[in-house]
């Protein structure tokens, strides 16, 4: 009998059990491909001595431990097959002193909330599967997350090249009485707000030139280029999400 995936890295924002297995169709013939990423190629904009060997099936010793780690370090670890390099971001610090005291310093920041996939094994679900709600391969979608919390959250972006972007989602669906939003429904809002970033900053030139090879939009880096590994908690109210690129094959 197939046992249930159960991954160590469920969120204290979560709680629920890992979605039963799937037959699942290999996920480089699904067409995920990206003009950025190539193994052939050494034409791509992204130096190929950024795409490094996934280490697959990582599983912590300590799981207390994992919880105080940061999303690119876990997304770095458990790895993707056909994961490219992660978007490098500064990460999102309160302006003010006195703010950064409040909303970071004085608070406690929550484990990182992780989309770990199965079939293929893996940590990132690509953007236009949790756009179009596709979620089968992904690990404790069921989740609640956010209990307890506000009605909202900011979904920040300091993407490189581009000035600090932020947009609010809901932490409830629209249920009577309503119930805090899964993993799932988290993935497809986090997309939805990476899709909106795209399209602002189609007509916007790049505030720095010398990123120009992480430009968005048609004649750049577009959501199906995308795949979502992760969010940080990076102040009271504020989680950063982290993408990295997908591979092309």
């Amino acid at each position: 009998m197939m046992t249930t995936p159960v991954h160590p890295y469920s969120s204290p924002s979560s709680v629920g059990s890992a979605p039963p297995i799937t037959p699942e169709t290999p996920a480089l013939e699904h067409g995920y491909h990206s003009p950025y990423i190539s193994h052939q190629s050494s034409n791509s904009p992204i130096s190929p001595s950024l795409i490094t060997a996934p280490t697959m099936g990582f599983v912590p010793k300590d799981p207390f431990t994992s919880h105080q780690r940061d999303v690119l370090e876990l997304a770095q670890t458990a790895g993707h097959p056909w994961g490219g390099p992660l978007v490098p971001q500064k990460t999102y610090r309160p302006h003010t002193l006195s703010d950064r005291r409040r909303y970071v310093e004085e608070v406690h920041l929550e484990a990182p909330i992780m989309f770990f996939t199965h079939n293929p094994t893996g940590c990132g679900i690509p953007l236009k599967d949790a756009f179009a709600s596709k979620f089968s391969t992904l690990l404790d979608r069921d989740d609640s997350m956010f209990e307890g919390r506000g009605p909202s959250v900011s979904i920040r972006l300091n993407w490189p090249g581009y000035a600090p972007w932020s947009r609010q989602i809901p932490t409830r669906d629209f249920r009577s009485p309503p119930h805090p939003i899964t993993r799932a429904k988290l993935a497809k809002n986090v997309a939805k707000t990476i899709h909106r970033f795209i399209q602002e900053m189609e007509s916007q030139s790049q505030e720095d030139a010398g990123e120009a090879k992480w430009r968005v939009g048609s004649r750049g880096i577009k959501l199906e280029d995308l795949m979502l590994v992760g969010l940080q908690h990076v102040s009271m109210g504020s989680w950063q999400a982290h993408v990295r690129l997908i591979r092309r094959h």
